[in-house]
Formats: C-alpha cells, sequence, structure tokens
C-alpha cells in the first residue's frame, strides 16, 4: 500500500510540475552590453536602467524575464523571427537607419522613456574641434546603430562599423580609430574614467537630441501593456528611483502623458 501511495504521490508531483511550467509566461528582451543600461556587475550579474525596468514591467504582466544578447545589426530580424519578443536596450526611435528607412516603420515602439544623443568621442590630443576636424580621419560605430547613420553625416571620412559600442571606445584608445560615434549614456559612462581616461566628448559636435523606446514586432499586443506600465512605473516613483540609481535621472522620462 505504501508502495502505491509513493507512486501516486511521484506522478501527481510530476504532472503539477508540467501544469506550472506550461502555465509560466516568459517574454525574451534582447540587449547588448551597454553600461547603465545592460551590463554585468562585479557579481557577473545583469544589472542597468533598462534591465532593471525591464524586469518591473514584465514582471508586473505575469512573465518571467529572459534576457538575450544580441548583435545590434541583427535586431529585426531577431524580432521578425520571435527569436526575441522586444528589443529594450538604449534604441532609438525618432530616426532613419542607414538605409533611410524610419525605424517606426520596421517595429512598433513604446513610448519614449529616455533621451540621447550621438557623441563624438577622441583622444584629447586628437585636436579634432569641429566637423571639418573629422575629414580624412577613421570613425568607428556599432553596426547598424543611429551612431552609424551619424558618423556617415560627415564628409571625407571612412567608416568603421563595429558589433558593439564598447569596441568602437576599444578603437580610439588602441590608434586604430580616431573617432568613436558613440550613444551620449554609453559614452559618459566611460570617457575619462580607468582603462579610457585618455578619452573625451566634443560637445560642439553631439547631434540633436534623439529618444530610446522599447522596439516590438510589428503589431504586437505586448506595445500597448507595456506603456501601461510604463505609466505605472512613472506615477509610482519606480523610474525616478531606477533613473537616480544609475545615473540618468536627468534624461530619463518620467511623464508620458504627452504621447498618449
Amino acid at each position: 500500500m505504501k508502495k502505491i501511495l509513493a507512486l501516486i504521490l511521484a506522478v501527481m508531483m510530476i504532472v503539477c510540475c508540467f501544469a506550472g511550467c506550461a502555465s509560466e509566461k516568459t517574454i525574451v528582451v534582447g540587449y547588448t552590453i551597454y553600461a547603465p543600461m545592460n551590463y554585468l556587475d562585479e557579481n557577473n550579474e545583469l544589472v542597468g536602467f533598462d534591465t532593471d525596468l525591464a524586469k518591473a514591467v514584465f514582471e508586473n504582466l505575469g512573465y518571467k524575464v529572459i534576457f538575450q544578447e544580441i548583435e545590434w545589426e541583427s535586431k529585426y530580424t531577431d524580432l521578425d523571427s520571435s527569436a526575441i519578443d522586444c528589443v529594450w536596450n538604449g534604441f532609438t526611435c525618432n530616426t532613419a537607419d542607414d538605409d533611410g528607412i524610419l525605424r517606426s516603420e520596421k517595429v512598433d515602439f513604446s513610448y519614449n522613456y529616455m533621451e540621447n544623443r550621438q557623441v563624438i568621442v577622441v583622444k584629447k590630443d586628437s585636436g579634432i574641434a569641429a566637423a571639418a576636424d573629422l575629414n580624412g580621419k577613421v570613425v568607428a560605430a556599432e553596426s547598424g546603430s543611429a551612431g552609424e547613420t551619424y558618423a556617415k553625416s560627415f564628409e571625407g571620412i571612412t567608416f568603421k562599423g563595429f558589433t558593439k559600442q564598447t569596441d568602437c571606445l576599444f578603437e580610439v584608445n588602441a590608434g586604430t580609430a580616431d573617432v568613436a560615434v558613440l550613444d551620449a549614456q554609453l559614452a559618459k559612462s566611460y570617457c575619462g574614467k580607468g582603462d579610457y581616461a585618455n578619452l573625451t566628448i566634443i560637445d560642439a559636435l553631439s547631434s540633436e537630441v534623439e529618444y530610446y523606446a522599447i522596439g516590438f514586432k510589428k503589431g504586437s499586443e505586448l506595445t500597448a501593456n507595456v506603456n501601461a506600465q510604463l505609466e505605472a512605473l512613472a506615477k509610482d516613483g519606480t523610474i525616478k528611483a531606477l533613473a537616480e540609481k544609475y545615473g540618468v535621472a536627468n534624461t530619463a522620462i518620467t511623464d508620458f502623458s504627452d504621447q498618449k
């Protein structure tokens, strides 16, 4: 009798396990390493403003969040193939790609949640101060990024594309590129510090303001649901607290009323 009861209990546990697994909703968030938005801390844990905000949003919606590192140039392919459910990683929404097509025609965007600019990063002794000084220079930017589009707006440059924005920093530091075009959020986190103490931002060459938004596949129901959560997390102070924690309080957007 005891053996039968043990067998019944074992079967029930297996059934419950499968039932639990089947009912669990998951969401796959595509990202690249990009401080202060998504990066690894001293414990090798993924943290950052985008990371923590994505967790807060999707956990409120009942999802288990899975973060999937992607190559930025492949973001649209990854979305369209459902390899990921969204791109949440400092995704500039109010611009066109290098092919001239607006990004908003390729994906559905959430509310704008942060301001950004493209900035020019050089060595402190580069002598570069104006757009004319970029003529003949090797300029590095992340392939498929807003940085690539901005880099190519300058005349006479030689463009070099890289998989990650941090690769571009390394190239300038190593002297294999003269200039890196980067998101301001990332550039401010690295330039003038540690291994990149000799790098600086040329403020006079920064782009016009850009906005970050979360990218979803066209027609996704997630867009409206995430927008509702962004409003709720702005109202309860979560977004403000995260912005202060990660040093982006001056650029994070905490009022979405004008975007409805």
